[in-house]
Order: structure tokens, then C-alpha cells, then sequence
């Protein structure tokens, strides 16, 4: 006797890949004058091209932009000659690996020739051999819902390992076997963990126990490769997905062993809050302060995702069980703020991003001395001149800081920050804070004091600073005065 669920669950299984279908069509259709122009060139000039990888992936789900992948039989020099009385810009900055890319119209396109990669023990660049076959090509690649293509210009549809099924469930799986597969690139394993994060797809279980019995092979991949990945993972819809795979898997133990390393053991009593998943929901409370991609500047940030990230880390090593039972972690932050340049620069990030994101590891607990308002005008005016033009970003980490199921404690934050905020505010109509200087520059002091380029003179700058953020502005009168009775006090 039929089994009514399995066949609901076929019936399901249909209906998806039908609805699939339709998407992919349309979404081909837009691209159509471009690609099927493309292909005909390629075509007349003896060689063949298809719409490939991420391409057919993201038309079939429905969200194909204007990035076009596409693979040919044609090698690299052949593909220059084809595109380059078409192209309206074409760049080779990728033709040792057999890819050729260009703009046509609001098109950016990449040409790669059938190819297949693979590392050897200690090398930490792919060596590149092309092939012959669509079919050799699309084996090669990561996974089977990449591993799909369109021929053209007759819309052939190429699916050898059942990415589109795949897709329709949602899974990740590999063309051949993971091990062969992650072999060949072991960034694969950390792209398995991007693409559930982006995709929010499941990983089939013989993935991941591949990941995770050859995450060591992760450390021939460079650096820079590493962190490309890794930010693509934190900037997607669902990084907390992609992170907890590679904890899972001991793959963070390579490239953010930060992160692991917050899984600390909790006393039996409990009496401090689990840091690994703390940190997980503080970057995705970031994440919901960050302005909407239709604003300016608004989308995905990966300043304060990377700060949300990283903002605990100096815990481990800070932890400290008191005589009174209670676990207190003094000066995490600056221990923190240390670590995270550290790590940071491991990746090859920029100076700036480093500086930026360390800033606010630093001060992210600077608001917590604020109590209910008990602030000086002066300190609210440090808080501000410290953060600089961090101070967006460190109200939405501190913020996203709390976690507590408490709801009275949370709303008291919520509020001591609104008011923070609005004293922020206030001042800073009143006194300019994004740019507190001193209310005299170095050539007046200069000038008042009679003296020359020097150390004095910083120190007197200095010293002013230090006035005008205690005092607020002073008058010019008021500024000089100042200055002759530090400068009297000086001898």
C-alpha cells in the first residue's frame, strides 16, 4: 500500500523544484541579450560557452544580480581575443588562474576555461590544469549546487550531480566525495560554513564529518584567502550559523581560536552567563541595529560585526574566581582590545580596520560607569571624543552588549543609554563634538606665550584640550587666561 506521507513528501519535493524552475527562467531571461551575445562569439569563433556555478545557482533561487560567471572550452588567450572588441572594459587580473573578466553595459563578467585545481601537501596555491569537458569542469567544483550550468546560446541545462535537488533541499553536498573534494582546496571547508551562513542551507552529515577529520589541512591556505572567506561568512544573513560550524568542526581553532575559546566552563552554579553564545546573540543584535542596505551606508557592517565579534574575548584569560563566589573578569576589555590587533593583523586585515575594530573592543565597556546619569559633562564629552567617528558604531555594540533575560535590568540599560545619548546630543549642538579642539590652535599659543615650535608648545596644547573638554568652550579671554596661569605654573 502507497505510503501517503512519502508521497506528499515527492509531491513537495516537486512543487519546489517546479517553482525553481520557473524563477531560474525568468531570471535568465533578463540576462539573456548579454549572455546569448556573448555565446554566439564564442560560438562563431569555434568554442563553447555556459552560464556556470554561482550563477545558475543564484538564478535558480531567484537572486541572480549582475555578476555573470560563465566557463568555456576556449583558453585563456582565445577568451582575450573573443571579449575584447565586445567588452567595454576587460581585465586580466585573474588569467594565471584561466579567468578573463570584463563589463558590458551594467554587466561584470567572468570568463574561466574548463579547469580543475589541486594542492599539493605543503603549497598554498592551486595548480591549475585545464580541461576538456563541461562535465570535468563542473566535478572540480566545490559543491553540487554549484556544480550546474546552462549551455548557450540553446539554454541546455547541465545538472550531472543533482544540484538542483540539492538546492531544492537546501543541503550542501560535493560533486565526488568531501575528502576529495576538500583535498583538492581545503578552503572548501570554510566555504561549506559561508554558504550555509549565506544560504541558510543545511551541510549533509558526511560533509561535515569531513571538515572536521581534515580541518588541519585548512593551515596551507593563506591568510589572505582565509580572511577573504571569513568575511563573507560574518557579512551574510546568518553568520551565527557559519560560526558554530566551524567551532563544530575545529576549523575556528585555526582561524579564530578566539572564538572556541569563549566555550569557557561554568562553575556549578552558574554564575557567569555562557560568553561562546553570548557573543553569538550580540552579533546578531548588531546586526538588527545596522541601517537597511536601501540607506546611505546602511547594509551589512563589517567594522561593527567584526567588534561584535571579537568584543569578549579577553575573558578566558581575565576570569577570576573571587573569595565572595562571585567570577569577575577585570580589564577584559583592554586584554581584549590587544588580542583582537593581534589576531587581526594574523589575517592580514588593513592598519585601518584593525584600528578601527580594536577601538571598540576597547571601549565597549567604557558606558558601563555611566550608573543612571552620573556622568560629568566632561566625561560625556571623553566618551565622545575617544569613540571619534567610531560613536555610531560603539552606541549599536553597547547596545547589542545586553543579553540578559532580565527584563527590568534590560529596560534600565536601555533607558541610562537613551539618556546618554540624548546628553550626546545636546552637547553636541551646543559645542561641535565631533571635532573638540581646543579653544586656542599652536600658533596662538605661540604667539601669547612667545615661544617657538617646541615641546612646550604641545604640552600647552595638550593642556588646553584638557580644558576644553572639562570646562566646554571657553571665551578667547577666558582661553588666554587660562594659558598664562599654566604657563605661570610652569616656571
Amino acid at each position: 500500500m502507497p505510503n501517503a506521507n512519502n508521497d506528499s513528501l515527492t509531491q513537495s519535493s516537486t512543487n519546489e523544484l517546479n517553482h525553481v524552475q520557473r524563477r531560474a527562467v525568468s531570471e535568465l531571461l533578463r540576462v539573456s541579450p548579454v549572455a546569448d551575445d556573448l555565446a554566439r562569439r564564442f560560438q562563431e569563433a569555434g568554442f563553447t560557452l555556459a552560464l556556470v556555478g554561482g550563477s545558475v545557482r543564484d538564478a535558480l533561487l531567484g537572486r541572480l544580480g549582475n555578476d555573470l560567471d560563465f566557463t568555456t572550452d576556449a583558453r585563456p588567450e582565445d577568451v582575450l581575443k573573443i571579449v575584447r572588441p565586445w567588452a567595454d572594459a576587460v581585465w586580466e587580473v585573474g588569467i594565471a588562474f584561466g579567468t578573463v573578466g570584463c563589463r558590458k553595459a551594467d554587466f561584470d563578467i567572468e570568463v574561466t576555461t574548463y579547469r580543475s585545481e589541486a594542492y599539493d601537501r605543503t603549497s598554498r596555491k592551486p595548480e591549475v590544469s585545464y580541461g576538456d569537458s563541461i562535465e570535468e569542469d563542473l566535478v572540480r567544483r566545490d559543491f553540487t549546487v554549484n556544480a550546474m550550468a546552462v549551455a548557450l546560446p540553446e539554454k541546455e541545462f547541465i545538472d550531472p550531480h543533482n544540484g538542483l535537488e540539492d538546492l531544492a533541499a537546501r543541503v550542501l553536498r560535493t560533486p565526488g566525495t568531501p575528502e576529495e573534494s576538500f583535498s583538492d582546496d581545503p578552503l572548501r571547508m570554510m566555504r561549506a560554513a559561508r554558504f550555509a551562513a549565506q544560504l541558510d542551507f543545511e551541510v549533509a552529515p558526511e560533509v561535515v564529518t569531513a571538515m572536521t577529520e581534515m580541518s588541519g589541512r585548512l593551515e596551507i591556505v593563506s591568510a589572505e584567502r582565509v580572511r577573504d572567506e571569513l568575511n563573507k561568512l560574518i557579512l551574510s544573513d546568518h553568520p551565527r550559523k557559519g560560526l558554530k560550524l566551524l567551532v563544530d568542526t575545529g576549523l575556528a581553532a585555526l582561524v579564530l581560536p578566539e572564538l572556541p575559546a569563549l566555550r569557557l566552563e561554568r562553575d556549578e552554579h552558574h554564575r557567569h552567563k555562557d560568553v561562546y553564545e553570548h557573543t553569538l546573540t550580540v552579533l546578531e543584535q548588531a546586526i538588527a541595529l545596522e541601517a537597511p542596505r536601501d540607506q546611505p551606508g546602511g547594509g551589512p557592517d563589517l567594522v561593527l560585526r567584526l567588534a561584535a565579534l571579537l568584543h569578549d574575548i579577553g575573558k578566558p584569560r581575565t576570569r577570576r574566581f573571587e573569595k565572595d563566589g562571585r567570577v569577575s573578569f577585570h580589564h577584559h576589555e583592554v586584554v581584549g582590545a590587544k588580542m583582537t590587533k593581534a589576531r587581526m593583523t594574523k589575517l592580514k586585515y588593513s592598519n585601518e580596520l584593525v584600528k578601527d575594530v580594536t577601538k571598540l573592543v576597547e571601549l565597549h565597556l567604557r558606558f558601563h560607569g555611566y550608573g543612571t546619569g552620573e556622568w560629568t559633562d566632561s566625561a560625556v564629552r571623553r566618551y565622545v571624543r575617544d569613540a571619534g567617528p567610531l560613536l555610531d558604531r560603539l552606541h549599536k555594540l553597547t547596545r547589542s552588549d545586553c543579553t540578559t533575560r532580565n527584563k527590568r535590568k534590560a529596560n534600565a540599560l536601555s533607558r541610562a543609554y537613551d539618556g546618554l545619548e540624548e546628553r550626546i546630543a545636546r552637547l553636541q549642538e551646543q559645542e561641535e563634538l565631533d571635532a573638540i579642539r581646543p579653544d586656542l590652535d599652536g600658533n596662538q599659543i605661540m604667539e601669547i606665550l612667545g615661544v617657538g615650535p617646541g615641546p612646550q608648545v604641545g604640552k600647552a596644547y595638550k593642556h588646553m584640550l584638557e580644558m576644553r573638554l572639562e570646562h566646554g568652550p571657553m571665551s578667547h579671554d577666558e582661553a588666554v587666561a587660562a594659558l598664562k596661569e599654566w604657563w605661570a605654573a610652569q616656571g
